[in-house]
């Protein structure tokens, strides 16, 4: 027989409005009754009615993951945080992926918002940095989360210090004796692309080393992007002794580069990426790289999210800590 919520009600001792104020994470419950339904809810395996539940409260319930992003490990991260908060607030999620230069992509957001009865949105790089999406949100009325956008003010969701964790980065580099570093960006369209190239030319800045653009050359965040600018970057006459890569995707692909011309990392080569994926530590040297806490910034962004969605005044733009992780794939200057 089917839980009611009348049941846990009866059974915490408390009103049925109390039970959803707690199950919708509503402010103005003590929190000694919060634990006591929260407890009750779980003793009882009480689960929410979804078509009750969006009739009593005018919401679906229901907010969508939006994307176009060629990285399969950093959008794994992001969904499995975006699906932990989604769980715990008792809301479902749906994760659709958006053409970003689809001349049609805003009328096919107009129509996934308006088929599904959508509460928000939780936007992905490059969908943060869209004026055109944010501008036809805002004048929607759709309240929506951004992760790493450009654009901070004003807006809602969750992003990180990239530039300083590159430059931290490169001084990990530059202490081993590097100083001919070659960079990999990212997508063009991204601004982590923009904060990380940023980063690698503060730290040749600092530390008095030449900025050389042959040196650097464009990717788009996938493997065989990365592969294809390590097999540049290492026929260049004299060849870079380090290489930044703007994410561990591509830093794999320069890897594999190395050992298709024979150069073992690190001792001829050291390479470091950015965002510690599970593919940095799935590969051979683990990778050094920028753990950036990617499964968290997707769970604090559909939080911040869903606090918007219950009051309009809430929600704000959380910035979260990273680390480096030194790991096999760097190492001293070839001698």
């Amino acid at each position: 027989m089917r839980v009611r919520i009348e049941d846990v009600a009866n059974q915490a001792g408390v009103s049925m409005k109390t039970v959803s104020r707690v199950l919708n994470n509503e402010p103005g419950v003590r929190e000694a009754t919060r634990a006591k339904v929260l407890e009750t809810v779980a003793a009882m395996n009480y689960r929410p009615d979804p078509s009750a539940r969006s009739l009593a409260g005018n919401r679906s319930y229901l907010v969508a993951l939006l994307y176009d992003n060629p990285s399969p490990n950093y959008l794994m991260e992001i969904l499995t945080g975006v699906v932990e908060a989604c769980e715990s607030h008792h809301y479902g999620m749906v994760m659709q992926p958006v053409s970003y230069h689809s001349p049609d992509f805003l009328d096919a957001i107009d129509s996934l918002v308006m088929s599904s009865r959508l509460d928000g949105l939780i936007l992905t790089p490059p969908l943060t940095d869209s004026d055109a999406l944010l501008d036809r949100l805002d004048q929607r009325g759709v309240p929506f989360s951004c992760i790493s956008p450009k654009g901070r003010e004003g807006r809602i969701g969750v992003t990180m210090d990239e530039h300083e964790a590159v430059c931290e980065l490169m001084a990990h580099l530059i202490e081993l004796g590097h100083r001919r570093i070659g960079h990999v960006r990212g997508h063009p369209d991204h601004g982590a692309s923009e904060w990380r190239m940023a980063g690698y030319r503060s730290a040749l800045r600092r530390a008095g080393l030449r900025y050389d653009p042959a040196l650097v050359v464009d990717g788009e965040f996938s493997f065989d992007s990365g592969l294809a600018a390590g097999r540049q970057l290492l026929a260049l006459a004299e060849r870079p002794t380090a290489i930044f890569a703007a994410n561990d995707d591509m830093a794999a692909g320069v890897m594999r580069a190395a050992s298709e011309l024979g150069l073992r990392v690190p001792r001829d080569v050291s390479v470091c990426g950015f965002d510690n994926t599970p593919i940095s530590q799935q590969i051979f040297p683990a990778l050094t790289t920028v753990q950036q806490p990617t499964r968290d910034m997707g769970q604090v962004a559909t939080v911040q999210l869903l606090n918007a969605i219950r009051d309009r005044s809430a929600g704000r733009m959380v910035r979260m800590p990273y680390a480096l992780q030194l790991r096999q794939s760097t190492g001293p200057v070839p001698k």
